[in-house]
């Protein structure tokens, strides 16, 4: 049997990866792949328990490090149970977020040691690697104005203020550059179909 593929979206907040999310996975599954779209943290009944803790609360709540391993945490449960069995049996993977947030977030913007999340990727993502990451990149002005747009935060990420954004948007940046093998970076700035458009040529690019 064929192993399937795995593509993660990666960006920080309000640059509207989600919504791409859904949109690929559909057209994914109109040209008749079996898809399963995910998410981080989360995916598994496990990681949703660990993504209720880890996300809700005061800005201030958990330090970088514990952040780092409450993810990975969520991460092993997520690979064990939906990631790698969907990949075996030959299905894509479409997966909003993995171990680059973790670099961006605890590791750019929080400070947790590169050398740390390096070696739980090692140890916990292995060789399940993406075969392509999308980075949504926007100016972080715009993305947290969606953010706040939607009302009320959605996680204690968005509330942790302008510098920690700017420093999150460069780390993801730098991610792209230092593993342009697998990263794209998506301009998403613009209307709903014109990002969907400049994913699709991504794909067709990458892996079809």
């Amino acid at each position: 049997m064929t192993q399937g593929r795995f593509i993660t979206f990666e960006g920080g907040e309000g640059t509207g990866k989600s919504t791409q999310v859904a949109r690929l996975v559909e057209r994914l599954r109109a040209r008749d792949l079996e898809v399963v779209q995910t998410r981080e943290p989360g995916g598994s009944p496990g990681a949703e328990d660990i993504r209720s803790i880890a996300l809700n609360g005061d800005a201030g709540r958990w330090s970088p490090m514990t952040e780092t391993m409450l993810m990975f945490a969520a991460r092993s449960d997520h690979l064990e149970r939906t990631i790698r069995p969907a990949l075996g049996a030959g299905r894509w993977v479409v997966c909003d977020r993995f171990t680059d947030s973790s670099r961006a977030y605890q590791g750019v913007g929080g400070g947790t040691p590169a050398a740390f999340i390096e070696t739980l990727d090692a140890a916990i993502v292995g060789e399940t690697q993406p075969d392509l990451t999308l980075v949504f990149d926007l100016p972080v002005s715009v993305g947290l104005e969606r953010a706040f747009g939607r009302g009320l935060f959605e996680t204690r990420f968005e509330s942790k203020g302008l510098e920690f954004h700017e420093r999150l948007r460069r780390g993801f940046l730098d991610i792209a550059t230092a593993h342009s093998e697998r990263c794209v970076v998506i301009d998403a700035d613009g209307d709903q179909d014109t990002v969907a458009a400049r994913v699709w040529a991504a794909i067709e690019a990458r892996l079809l």
